[in-house]
């Protein structure tokens, strides 16, 4: 067991048994919505690398160019995603790299929405294929920082009533 630092507002990080039950369901909480986007965004993210002929129509794309196109999206899904596992597994000891992954999603969710803003007229199916991206961020983000701000609540609430 690793000692508690009274100047910490974290609960000791190795001794799971102290945390009280509504910070570990919290933590779970935390756990299935990170690990939902990440199961969704490796779904797409290999759709995209291996089947990239599915995808390419969906965005205006062609031929040999659009396919390596589609699949060096999905590759990059890929390398996006390589911050989840060490969340799900321990949201509550990689702090740092759960910032991270909701930062991720922001810059996804803003730069799609500006990519869509400044779509001229007359893309309709790409219009509507970057709204579904649009969306899922939308909810991912949702999901994954209030799971995670209740999480931090919780916890700090924990911490304070620990050292009153």
């Amino acid at each position: 067991m690793r000692s508690f630092n009274p100047r910490s507002t974290a609960l000791p990080q190795d001794d799971a048994e102290a945390s009280p039950r509504s910070v570990k369901i919290a933590i779970w909480v935390v756990r299935l919505c990170f690990a939902f986007v990440f199961v969704v965004n490796v779904q797409c993210a290999l759709g995209f690398a291996l089947a990239p002929e599915a995808y390419m129509g969906a965005y205006e794309l062609g031929g040999v160019p659009g396919r390596v196109a589609t699949q060096g999206v999905g590759i990059a899904f890929l390398m996006w995603n390589c911050t989840y596992p060490l969340v799900i597994w321990r949201p509550e000891r990689h702090r740092a790299l759960a910032s991270v992954v909701l930062a991720q999603q922001v810059v996804g969710l803003v730069g799609e929405s500006l990519i869509r803003a400044t779509l001229p007229a007359g893309h309709d199916l790409l219009a509507s294929s970057i709204d579904l991206f649009i969306a899922f961020d939308a909810i991912g983000l949702v999901l994954m920082a209030a799971s995670w701000g209740i999480f931090f609540l919780l916890e700090k609430r924990t911490c304070a009533r620990i050292h009153a």
